[in-house]
């Protein structure tokens, strides 16, 4: 049971987990922002770049096809049914961890916080919220089919984990500037 539990919660968030990583790769270009500020701040910050969020969107979007296709051998070899992405919640998803991305470097440009840095609990789940969100919206039925409440409560205790340690190998790598 707690077996299928997580690996249908981290299947399920995969479309979502993988465009920022995405964007960081891709990333550079023409900011969103266009340089403007708002109250004598940018107003997101040269962080987000509309090639990043496309890389990014492209990228997720791209992964729930390629889960779809691997599917079914690995729910086989799990023992797990695990959920299939019609290609309006891959996008959905995977669009909607990019824009919640972007509102946190809104906020945090509103609160005064500096590119990078940090904002604890917001850097962790703005992506998941934006996610779910927009998954919601482009793909009712299947939301409700695949994130249950169980569901929902292992990727909301999941993902600052899987964060914190993806965020540190990037840093490790040389691919981020800071740990978080």
């Amino acid at each position: 049971m707690v077996v299928s539990l997580v690996a249908t919660a981290f299947w399920a968030m995969l479309p979502a987990y993988v465009p920022n990583n995405a964007a960081v790769l891709a990333g550079g270009g023409r900011p969103i922002d266009g340089g403007r500020t708002w109250g004598g701040r940018r107003v997101l910050g040269d962080g987000k770049t509309w090639r990043g969020t496309a890389a990014g969107t492209l990228a997720g979007t791209l992964l729930a096809v390629a889960l779809n296709a691997v599917g079914p051998a690995v729910s086989g070899a799990l023992g797990v049914s695990l959920p299939t992405f019609p290609l309006a919640a891959g996008f959905g998803l995977a669009l909607g961890a990019m824009l919640g991305d972007i509102g946190a470097s809104f906020l945090k440009r509103r609160s005064g916080r500096e590119r990078g840095a940090a904002f604890p609990g917001l850097d962790q789940l703005d992506f998941v919220v934006g996610a779910l969100v927009l998954a919601l919206v482009a793909a009712p039925g299947w939301f409700s089919a695949t994130f249950t409440l169980p569901v929902l409560a292992v990727v909301l205790v999941m993902t600052p984990v899987l964060h914190v340690v993806t965020n540190v190998g990037a840093y490790l790598l040389g691919l981020k500037n800071e740990p978080w």
